[in-house]
């Protein structure tokens, strides 16, 4: 897992998403250009959590190390030290995988 110099504010999550599928099940190569983004990471950055109106902050329900599958057009693509990031809100994880 990268570490990475990054600390999201509120309910963000910082995500460093999995490698695409450089193969099909039939053991076809896919080239760059026909490869899907991958929609799962490993969440390696969670933000305080999300202001409430009660002034507290509401806890987030994934935590660094969780890997997540999230919105295909969710969140925004980053590049930090050189690696590929998706800084996402809590609301934009669709899944944690256990």
């Amino acid at each position: 897992m990268a570490k990475v110099s990054l600390r999201p504010l509120d309910d963000r999550v910082v995500v460093q998403p999995s490698e695409a599928e450089e193969t099909t099940a039939g053991g076809i190569v896919l080239p760059d250009s026909a490869r899907e983004k991958p929609q799962r990471g490993t969440v390696i950055a969670v933000g305080p959590g999300k202001l409430l109106d009660s002034g507290n902050r509401g806890e987030l329900s994934v935590k660094v190390g969780d890997v997540v599958i999230y919105g295909r057009y969710g969140g925004s693509e980053v590049e930090v030290d050189g690696q590929e990031m998706k800084i996402l809100r809590e609301t934009d994880i669709l899944a944690k995988i256990v």
